[in-house]
């Protein structure tokens, strides 16, 4: 089980400090959560990953019963003897693949649109890779094509297998071009199936429920009264906010006050540098994201001087270390030209040394963040 505590309320804003308690230590909130999709973080140890000053991480439920297998991982003694990660760890429901796998792939959009769009999806689509039914959710394995279902049943079972400290309720996350009657319909779904989830827990991990509703703000609203009256040990804010930005803070504000203010709230996917200052104020506890790894890996680092781009030629000429005012191994070890010739070279240490930075650069840019939250001024 976890226990969370706030310890402090900023008076400028619904930002707030608090511990949240796991059986693999404190995490000291607001967090960045890193991303562990199949049980590692990308080009990383363990080690490394504890040493960017990452507090939790969240790993993949639809990945990780591909492969290895949730009964080979409980056999190996759970996820966290598994990956020899001794912090805290969350798993996701796999309620994102029904997305990602299915109208996410079939349009081609991710869960915020980088532009507005006329793509619509109605009661009457249905997406080609997925079977979605009242009762879960029938996918093609990326890894051999063969036929898989996953439902609030066995998701828990699953993640209960897998092992960590917190799991999340199986949910839909609807499309950014879902219509209303369509996101109503899932809403439906998911509320069942957050009920279904609390039905078929047998062991003592955290489980949190996921609010839904896209960015119809009174779907929104009522599945944060539904998700917020039932006993979940924390609460998760998942799916789509449209083709704004802004939305995303508009439904941050209508969810938060009705879910229980003692328990921890984790916003599913989202956190971006430029998020991270309006999350943190709406009174977002953790929150996930795949930007420093997935950006690093195409060769941008999250500087004080803005992104670099190490595969750009400019660089091979410049002896700098990648971020003067960063104290991390990557900064104090290496420079520019080194890391762009690594790029240039293809070879793999390029990766690592970015990914180890921007984790390290995010981490500590929400350490900031929350010393300014205990001093009042976000």
């Amino acid at each position: 089980m976890i226990d969370f505590k706030v310890i402090h309320k900023s008076k400028k804003s619904n930002a707030r400090i608090g511990i949240l308690r796991t059986p693999h230590g404190e995490i000291e909130t607001p967090s960045f959560v890193g991303v562990a999709t199949q049980a590692v973080v990308k080009t990383l140890t363990a080690k490394e990953v504890e040493e960017t000053k990452s507090q939790i991480l969240i790993s993949n439920t639809f990945h990780l019963h591909l492969k290895p297998g949730e009964d080979f991982l409980k056999k190996a003694g759970g996820i966290h003897k598994f990956m020899n990660w001794n912090k805290p760890l969350m798993t996701d429901s796999g309620g994102f693949q029904v997305f990602s796998l299915g109208f996410g792939r079939d349009h081609g959009v991710g869960k915020i649109l980088k532009e507005k769009s006329d793509l619509k999806v109605t009661t009457k689509n249905k997406p080609k890779n997925v079977k979605i039914t009242e009762d879960g959710v029938f996918f093609r394995s990326p890894k051999d094509g063969q036929k898989l279902f996953i439902g609030p049943k066995e998701s828990i079972k699953i993640q209960e297998a897998i092992g960590a400290d917190i799991m999340f309720a199986f949910d839909e996350c609807t499309s950014p071009v879902a219509d209303y009657y369509y996101t109503k319909r899932s809403l439906e779904k998911t509320h069942r199936w957050a009920q279904i989830c609390l039905d078929s827990k047998t062991t003592d991990q955290a489980l949190y429920g996921i609010v839904q509703g896209g960015k119809f703000e009174n779907l929104r609203t009522e599945s944060a009264k539904y998700i917020g009256s039932l006993p979940f040990d924390g609460f998760g804010i998942g799916g789509e906010f449209g083709d704004e930005k802004r939305t995303m803070s508009d439904m941050l504000a209508l969810t938060l006050p009705h879910l229980l203010y003692e328990k921890p709230v984790h916003l599913l996917g989202i956190g971006h540098l430029e998020d991270i200052p309006e999350i943190m104020k709406s009174g977002v506890d953790t929150f996930d994201c795949i930007v420093p790894t997935h950006y690093a890996r195409h060769g941008v680092a999250f500087t004080s001087e803005g992104r670099m781009d190490m595969r750009k030629s400019k660089y091979l000429s410049d002896p700098l270390p990648l971020d003067e005012k960063c104290p991390c191994l990557t900064c104090i070890t290496y420079k520019r030209n080194y890391i762009t010739h690594l790029f240039k070279a293809d070879e793999i240490t390029a990766l690592r040394l970015l990914t180890f930075h921007n984790l390290y650069y995010f981490n500590s840019y929400v350490e900031s963040l929350r010393e300014e939250i205990k001093k009042n001024a976000l």
